[in-house]
């Protein structure tokens, strides 16, 4: 009854929000998303003890304008998601307003091997999956099953009916090599480590990560590139999205490769996190999973 009731909620909200702008419709996001900071304090100590950690030369004056601002871009975010089955290929392409990088995403396609676009969770990282189906890259989106199986369902449809084939995580090992070696596109979230997933633990921010390694291990075995890829909001309330590659290089030593490769797109993330901060997914406790032994100031900020 519970998922049911969630479900019923999502689909009202959604069916009043397609009526508005874009814009319009993210800015309705945004306040509800406020909300979960004060007065609703939803997850706040978490989002604001991983702040610090992350930001320790920051006043605690800035970092609750982070916090505050992290709260309204999430529900921007999950507003802007909702709406963009109701867009068409020119529409999600208007939403940008720069797009860096995509000569790489071609050039690494056309070798053949298909192409690996690993990403987290900053600015709008299903906006930016959208983009890519909508300029006609044949691409997988590998996603983790929600917990209510209406919600879950209903955002698999979702990202059919935008372009992108969804690959649930349980599913990877098997289907990701075959679509990779099709010449599809692949993409996956980096960054987070979730209990039972192959990992390292790199660095993100001064502390160690459980990171996916997946990406990684996918990309030596099959001679396939990686690109990061992020769609970042601008003042204007479009999206810039820019791409970089990653360095995949085989040196033989398969274990060194892909820790060395795991901590690179780690780096990228971290690097574009620090630009906008107020643009990425605190709310999850990125340091929580720590292998027996870690100093406490590499792990879990408490």
């Amino acid at each position: 009854m519970s998922h049911r009731a969630e479900y019923a909620a999502l689909r009202g909200a959604v069916a009043a929000v397609e009526q508005l702008s874009f814009n319009r419709a993210g800015d309705v996001g945004e306040r509800i998303g406020r909300l979960g900071y004060a007065p609703l304090k939803i997850r706040r100590a978490v989002v604001e003890r991983q702040l610090k950690a992350a930001f320790p030369g920051k006043s605690a004056e800035e970092i609750e304008r982070i916090a505050r601002a992290a709260y309204g871009h999430l529900g921007r975010t999950t507003i802007e998601t909702a709406v963009l089955p109701s867009y068409d290929r020119k529409r999600i392409l208007d939403l940008f307003e720069d797009v860096s990088g995509w000569s790489i995403v071609e050039e690494r396609m056309a070798r053949g091997k298909g192409l690996i676009v690993v990403t987290g969770h900053l600015g709008n990282w299903e906006l930016g999956g959208a983009y890519l189906a909508a300029r006609g890259l044949p691409i997988d989106a590998v996603a983790r099953h929600m917990n209510n199986p209406l919600f879950d369902d209903y955002l698999t449809a979702t990202r059919h009916r935008i372009g992108m084939t969804v690959v649930h995580d349980d599913q990877a090992v098997r289907r990701v090599p075959r679509s990779l070696k099709s010449g599809r596109a692949v993409a996956m979230l980096v960054d987070q480590g979730a209990l039972g997933l192959a990992s390292s633990w790199v660095p993100f921010f001064g502390r160690l990560a459980k990171t996916p390694r997946g990406p990684a291990v996918f990309a030596l075995r099959l001679g396939t590139p990686i690109v990061f890829g992020v769609a970042l909001r601008t003042p204007s309330g479009r999206y810039q999205l820019t791409f970089e590659p990653i360095e995949t290089r085989d040196t033989g030593d398969r274990e060194a490769d892909v820790d060395r490769i795991v901590t690179e797109y780690t780096a990228v993330l971290e690097k574009w996190v620090r630009r906008a901060p107020e643009q990425y997914f605190w709310h999850h406790r990125r340091w929580k999973h720590q292998r027996p032994g870690t100093p406490p100031e590499l792990g879990d900020p408490l």
